[in-house]
């Protein structure tokens, strides 16, 4: 089974290592990196353009916000999924968020099982995806017998 490969960008201590262990637990999600900056994740997503799955970005950072790391994202490969995790959820934030690329948003007081649950489903989506591939492969190079 594929690893799926989650880059988390918060600036809080508590909340990350939180996160971190939430995501391992219980949605059995491998978080390969983090940041506290916009300039940190969107050079970290950019360097390592094909080898991450999610990310989990913070409205408010460190440096900068997490809609610019959106923004910068933009170009991204469709399986690759990026989505908003604030304690500021307005109407106004998810509308903007999903105008700059989020795939969807979490605020972080209330919708912390709904992120987990999304997570849990675009796992299950790879290792779908992952099988689907490895069948297609097998039935267009079948095995030649000696």
């Amino acid at each position: 089974m594929e690893t799926f490969i989650t880059y988390v960008v918060e600036d809080n201590p508590t909340v990350l290592s939180n996160l971190v262990e939430a995501l391992s637990e219980i949605a059995h999600v491998k978080v390969t990196a983090h940041s506290a900056t916009q300039s940190e994740a969107s050079q970290w997503l950019e360097r390592h353009h094909a080898h991450w799955h999610l990310a989990i970005v913070d409205l408010f950072l460190k440096q900068g916000t997490g809609l610019g790391v959106l923004a910068a994202c933009r170009n991204r490969q469709p399986h690759q999924k990026m989505v908003l995790l604030t304690n500021y959820a307005t109407p106004e934030i998810r509308l903007r968020s999903v105008a700059l690329g989020a795939d969807a948003v979490f605020d972080k007081s209330t919708e912390l099982d709904d992120l987990l649950l999304y997570c849990i489903k675009q796992t299950h989506k790879l290792t779908q995806d992952h099988g689907q591939e490895t069948q297609r492969n097998v039935l267009s190079h079948p095995r030649q017998s000696n």
